[in-house]
């Protein structure tokens, strides 16, 4: 039965329906109808998480000072025109509110129709709250920023029972520049206000505000591009000027690259970058001048790997030897990739990681062109023909403590496997 179709038509049967399949499923029975994979397997987190479906108090909020704090630091703020011109003319004549949240769930912005922001004041939707789904259950900003992908929550499949009232939308923003996640764009509103085209238009107007924000991105790549100049006509070597994430502004005696992977933790001095070797770096304006240097200049191994998947939103790897340690956040498809590279250190052929990552083998291209993107941090600690990790590199893959929780965002076959097994892929 498709409920979203149903609830357009008739919300209150939708609702009640919906009800019978909540309280079955906290009691352990199975219902007449099974919830939404994506509404399943958030209720199983929120469960595994201790949430209390039945408790209404307000979720924990941010100082003021705090929430201004998170507004200035967040690109979120540079689209806020983009977001506020696609979503609030409707949401108001909708009787919906726009919420804007960061990637913790933390809502930082939130405008739209008076009578529904005040109701939303009593469930402590506002400014400051933490609206993550391991403090309030699924909803439209906390089961988005675990699964980055769009969701749509309607009436009980909402697990506090506070909410269930209440339907929600929201949609992941990510940077375009690295993949990373920005936040939340959601649409809430009372539960006769659903329509199924809802999250296609929460989408869209998400995806305008990604555009804007590579816009953004280009404009500022120029403005280095006119500072480097200068200082690169002095350079003698193979040197080129990058911004913070890594995009190239300006070469010299080198050929053009578009973007060179920078760890996470990046600072000046002597550092070794898997595509160039033994390098200088210095802060320039808001990037970095990056001079290659002797092979000698420092060592270019590197003793162990640290892969991090332990928590629900945010992966990492973490590399340490003798050319110092750095990290770098993952994005969720290449924090799939390096679990099952971490799984398999005999190696996994293309065709097998299409199959593991897609249940397509010919998939091949995909798969090719990502680890392509993966190489360019971890170089040399990477093989391929196939794909492994180096025989002499410790890897550590550091999991959740329940298998369930294993990259709650992932469809790829060898991950819903696992996470159903309770072990690696």
């Amino acid at each position: 039965m498709n409920v979203a179709r149903l609830a357009a038509v008739d919300a209150a049967q939708a609702a009640r329906l919906l009800s019978e399949v909540r309280e079955a499923a906290l009691a352990g029975q199975r219902s007449r109808i099974a919830p939404r994979p994506v509404i399943e397997e958030s209720w199983g987190r929120v469960l595994r998480n201790g949430v209390d479906p039945d408790r209404e108090t307000h979720p924990g909020m941010l100082s003021t000072d705090e929430v201004r704090r998170r507004r200035e630091e967040s690109p979120l703020r540079h689209v806020l025109p983009v977001l506020r011109e696609g979503l609030l003319s409707v949401a108001d004549v909708a009787q919906h509110i726009m919420v804007v949240a960061d990637a913790d769930g933390r809502v930082l912005w939130r405008e739209g129709c008076s009578p529904v922001l005040r109701k939303a004041d009593g469930l402590g939707f506002e400014p400051g709250a933490d609206w993550g789904e391991d403090a309030v259950g699924t909803n439209g900003v906390g089961t988005a920023v675990v699964v980055r992908r769009p969701v749509q929550v309607f009436a009980a499949e909402h697990f506090r029972r506070a909410h269930t009232s209440w339907t929600c939308t929201g949609a992941p923003i990510t940077d375009p520049r690295d993949g990373r996640l920005l936040g939340v764009v959601d649409v809430s509103g009372p539960l006769e206000t659903m329509h199924p085209a809802t999250l296609a238009w929460v989408d869209s107007v998400a995806k305008l505000a990604e555009a804007r924000l590579r816009e953004l991105h280009l404009a500022s790549l120029e403005r280095l591009r006119a500072v480097a100049a200068p200082v690169l006509a002095r350079v003698e070597g193979r040197a080129l000027v990058v911004d913070a994430t890594g995009w190239t502004a300006a070469v010299t005696g080198m050929p053009y690259t578009q973007r060179v992977a920078l760890p996470k933790s990046l600072s000046p001095g002597l550092r070794w970058l898997p595509a160039l070797g033994p390098c200088s770096v210095e802060p320039l304006a808001d990037g970095w001048l990056v001079r290659a240097v002797s092979e000698t200049a420092l060592p270019s191994g590197a003793g162990a790997v640290v892969l991090d998947l332990a928590q629900p939103r945010r992966w990492s790897v973490s590399v340490s030897g003798g050319a110092g340690s750095w990290s770098r956040e993952l994005t969720p498809r290449h924090a799939e990739l390096l679990c099952l590279l971490a799984a398999h250190r005999s190696g996994r052929s293309a065709a097998g990681l299409a199959e593991d990552m897609f249940g397509d083998p010919s998939r091949t291209v995909t798969v090719r062109a990502e680890m392509s993107r993966v190489r360019r941090y971890l170089g040399t600690l990477l093989e391929h023909r196939p794909y492994r990790f180096c025989e002499d590199i410790d890897v550590e893959v550091l999991l959740p403590d329940d298998p369930r929780d294993l990259l709650p965002h992932s469809a790829a076959p060898a991950v819903l496997a696992a996470r159903s097994a309770g072990r690696m892929p």
